[in-house]
């Protein structure tokens, strides 16, 4: 193995990452099987790009209103723990939309409200996973396990569309749902065998007034802390929204089926991962790579949005796949480090709530441009808002390192 990829897998070597790691893969492919699923049974209803971008704002609409609290209770109580009680919860809406699906009784507010529920229980998991990284690994190799994290998420964005296709083609949309309820089981094994001892544990907070806003303070008087989460909020709300544009380019732009979906998200995958590789065997980041990311991103959208062939978009969205991780993880490494361990459930959540959270905002603009002006200038808008974001980013920088020392004062906290 070369030195190169060794570097790329350094947080592998620890046993609780590993399991962490190997559980996620089976249970997040089984989660985007159901996300391609629900995408195409919202489309299958009602053919409406406005619905389907009113059910991918519903999945992350708890995030938006909850997700702080969620990273509240994270650092509350033992994160192992917590997410074992969440990847249990999120068997229930599964498996009651197969059950839905497969007797024929399902119509749109049921799939409706079964993603709501979804998105209530992800806004306690989201958090969770994120701020349990780094007890699992320590802060020495947060960037690197950030980094793996992102490729077992990508290689489950490849593996899960795939297999929806596969399983819609031969069983439906019901199907999907049923083994993605079975997927959740791989996750739960893995966090009970993990050995408890060997995590590097955040010292818990106590019950108190305010922790919210003590959270929102600290953010606030860090330019490491709120310029990525700022930068975040902007690309996540408008380019960020896949679930909601790729269904549409595939069907209508391309005139596809569930297979043409899945081949877009694998290239856009494919390129995901190689970037993520190579931003684990770099093993740090900084205020430049999220910028010049964030530009790349925007550029990359701005090609797929004009490719004329679904053969030159799916080039395109290689490189969308490369840049976007990178910014992404670039933002959740920075976020890690920076944050102190006793807040860092409630960073790591305000993370979601920008990252995720504003999801229900852009989707549902989106699914209306794209149901009017086609799903090309879905990503065009994407494009425009990742490309405005990393400049002003990188010019708030610049205008910071030009200030008189002597000005400068210490945040107040």
């Amino acid at each position: 193995m070369s030195a190169g990829l060794r570097r790329s897998v350094a947080s592998l070597q620890i046993p609780n990452f590993r399991r962490f790691f190997t559980g996620q893969v089976i249970s997040v492919s089984g989660s985007w099987m159901q996300t391609v699923a629900e995408a195409w049974l919202v489309l299958s209803l009602t053919s409406s790009g406005i619905a389907l971008g009113v059910s991918t704002a519903l999945q992350f609409l708890p995030i938006l209103l909850l997700g702080a609290w969620g990273g509240l209770l994270a650092d509350r109580f033992p994160k192992r723990r917590l997410l074992i009680a969440t990847q249990t919860l999120m068997i229930v809406p599964a498996l009651t939309l197969a059950l839905l699906t497969v007797t024929g009784v399902v119509t749109l507010w049921m799939v409706y409200a079964l993603v709501l529920v979804r998105g209530l229980v992800t806004a306690i998991d989201n958090p969770t996973r994120q701020s349990f990284i780094s007890e699992m690994v320590g802060p020495a190799n947060v960037v690197n396990a950030v980094s793996l994290n992102s490729v077992l998420v990508q290689t489950a964005r490849v593996a899960g569309p795939a297999a929806a296709a596969l399983v819609i083609a031969v069983s439906g949309v019901a199907a999907c749902f049923a083994l993605n309820a079975l997927t959740f089981g791989a996750m739960l094994l893995a966090l009970a065998r993990m050995d408890p001892a060997a995590l590097h544990r955040s010292p818990p907070a106590a019950r108190a007034r305010g922790q919210i806003r003590e959270a929102l303070t600290v953010v606030r008087g860090s330019r490491d802390l709120w310029i990525p989460l700022a930068i975040m909020g902007v690309v996540s709300m408008l380019a960020y929204n896949f679930q909601t544009v790729l269904p549409l380019l595939a069907r209508y732009t391309f005139g596809g089926t569930a297979a043409t979906y899945a081949l877009l998200m694998g290239a856009m995958s494919s390129g995901a991962i190689a970037g993520a590789l190579f931003n684990g065997a770099r093993g740090r980041t900084s205020p430049e790579l999220i910028s010049g990311s964030a530009i790349l991103f925007g550029g990359a959208l701005g090609l797929a949005a004009l490719a004329p062939t679904l053969e030159l978009a799916l080039v395109a969205l290689v490189v969308v796949g490369a840049a976007s991780v990178t910014f992404t993880n670039a933002v959740n490494a920075q976020l890690q480090l920076a944050a102190p361990p006793e807040l860092r459930g409630r960073v790591m959540a305000l993370f979601g709530v920008v990252f995720l959270g504003s999801t229900p905002v852009g989707a549902p603009l989106l699914g209306f441009v794209c149901e009017q002006q086609g799903a090309r200038a879905g990503l065009a808008i994407g494009a425009v808002a990742a490309i405005l974001a990393g400049v002003a980013a990188m010019a708030q920088a610049a205008w910071h390192e030009a200030r008189p020392r002597a000005t400068v004062r210490p945040a107040r906290t």
